[in-house]
């Protein structure tokens, strides 16, 4: 059957070649049969292969003028080794049991790792780097007091500098960093910055590699913990924390990173994640040993912000029992957050017995402290809908909001209309869909911390309700107040 449909699709086939074609597939199908037969004679056995050798040759030759395959391409390419062997792409982990092996592996990537840490610059070579360049500037008549250089002087440190800083003297970086210079020349400042920045990153990757255990480019929590943990000694700031106090300022330093580079939660970070985001930069921060208050106190990672946190959780800490209960968590901030988003709280996050441990917590601190950022929406709209769906609809908000309108009434307040609400976070988040909200409408809104502080904070929705008079009351003069 498939041979007559062949043969009838294929008008270039004339009657002598359909016919065999015919008679070759069937051939080949009595092939098929005969292979399985068992012969005891040795001679026929013989005849049926040096048939089917020859049944074959004009199989595939019909069948390669059929399909237009050039048999000439197909030998060479068979006759081509790297054409056939395919490269492994995949190597397997050895399993944890295997002591030999995971130590040879862990021995490997060591020295992989020493020998990508030799080809960085080291401090000799960027004060040779930097003298290189302040000896080829490239001066003008018409003065200037910073220093710069041409391309023609940028190629003659090039080849002076030696083969380890060949790669930062490429002519894309020349024209990355050239700016509004009428001699086409760059700032030698900026160029040397470039070159320590790209310095750092590679010591950093380098040095966090070494904390990845699998050696797939991740970090886990607990490596993540190992790594802040042996940085401790090397930042000044953190001096004055108690020994006993470092446990949970790690735990505090590595949830920021889990928070925000681990939205899908699966326990690991990318290392290029790492270093593509800020949150390095404001730990390595702290090896100043002059920085300003205002700036520790911004600073996450600073032992004032981290005491600030872990003090926080001690004081609502009311039974000393290491653990947050419902009632503990509600006095949080100014004790206005509504009893539903609580309750909603301990039912999406993870807890021990019905209690919030200090992990929890500061996952619940990152978020309110940055309402603006995607994955603290992610936080918030998890709590919000209630029933999984996706999308957040009217009678959502209402359940939220009702909690709102009960604390005005426990305050003395005129309910507000949920109507007017509802309408007024429709406008604002103006949703694809007029009956529905989802996550993907509150990041692009702009306005979800508004939102989510009018749903599940008095004080937030308080704060939106008399928005015209705090502004008012904030540009006047003093004297006028």
């Amino acid at each position: 059957v498939e041979v007559d449909k062949i043969c009838d699709n294929d008008a270039s086939l004339n009657f002598h070649k359909k016919m065999d074609l015919r008679s070759l597939f069937e051939s080949h199908l009595e092939k098929q049969e005969k292979k399985k037969m068992k012969h005891k004679d040795g001679s026929l056995k013989n005849d049926i292969a040096t048939k089917d050798e020859n049944t074959d040759k004009l199989f595939e030759k019909y069948y390669c003028e059929w399909k237009g395959i050039n048999k000439e391409s197909t030998a060479s390419r068979s006759k081509n080794t790297t054409y056939s062997i395919i490269p492994k792409f995949y190597h397997k982990l050895p399993p944890e049991d295997d002591q030999l092996l995971q130590k040879l592996r862990e021995e490997s990537r060591a020295v992989f790792l020493q020998r990508r840490s030799r080809e960085l610059l080291d401090n000799d070579e960027l004060k040779n780097l930097w003298m290189l360049l302040d000896k080829h500037q490239s001066p003008t008549d018409l003065g200037g007091e910073e220093q710069m250089i041409n391309y023609d002087d940028f190629l003659k440190v090039a080849q002076q500098a030696g083969p380890k800083c060949k790669q930062y003297f490429q002519p894309s970086t020349f024209c990355k960093l050239l700016q509004n210079d009428p001699f086409g020349r760059i700032s030698i400042m900026n160029f040397f910055n470039y070159v320590m920045r790209k310095v750092w990153l590679h010591q950093t990757r380098i040095g966090l590699s070494l904390y990845d255990v699998t050696g797939q480019g991740y970090l886990r929590e607990s490596d993540l913990e190992n790594y802040i943990l042996e940085l401790i000694p090397t930042l000044p700031q953190l001096d004055g924390l108690d020994k006993s106090f470092h446990s949970f300022y790690v735990c505090t330093a590595v949830r920021k990173f889990f928070f925000f580079l681990d939205p899908m939660r699966s326990g690991q970070i990318k290392i290029q994640d790492i270093l593509a985001c800020s949150f390095l930069d404001d730990l390595l921060e702290l090896r100043d040993e002059e920085l300003p208050k205002d700036q520790q106190q911004n600073n996450w990672f600073s032992a004032p912000s981290a005491l600030r946190v872990y003090g926080v959780y001690l004081n609502l800490d009311k039974d000393h029992n290491g653990m947050l209960s419902k009632e503990e968590l509600s006095r949080y901030g100014m004790g206005t957050l509504t009893p539903v988003f609580i309750d909603r709280v301990f039912q999406e996050c993870l807890t021990y017995d019905g209690e919030m441990d200090y992990k929890t917590y500061l996952d619940f601190v990152l978020a309110l402290e940055n309402q603006k950022e995607p994955q603290a929406l992610h936080y918030f709209f998890k709590i919000l809908d209630i029933d999984n769906k996706g999308h957040l609809n009217v009678f959502t908000l209402n359940y939220f909001f009702r909690s709102i309108q009960e604390q005005m009434r426990q305050h003395n307040q005129e309910p507000v209309n949920f109507e007017d609400v509802k309408d007024e976070i429709f406008d604002m988040v103006k949703p694809a869909d007029p009956c529905m909200i989802t996550l993907h409408d509150l990041i692009n809104c702009g306005q979800a911390d508004v939102v989510s502080s009018i749903l599940i904070d008095l004080n937030g929705f308080w704060t939106y309700e008399n928005r015209e008079v705090l502004v008012a009351d904030s540009n006047e003069e003093p004297a006028q107040v």
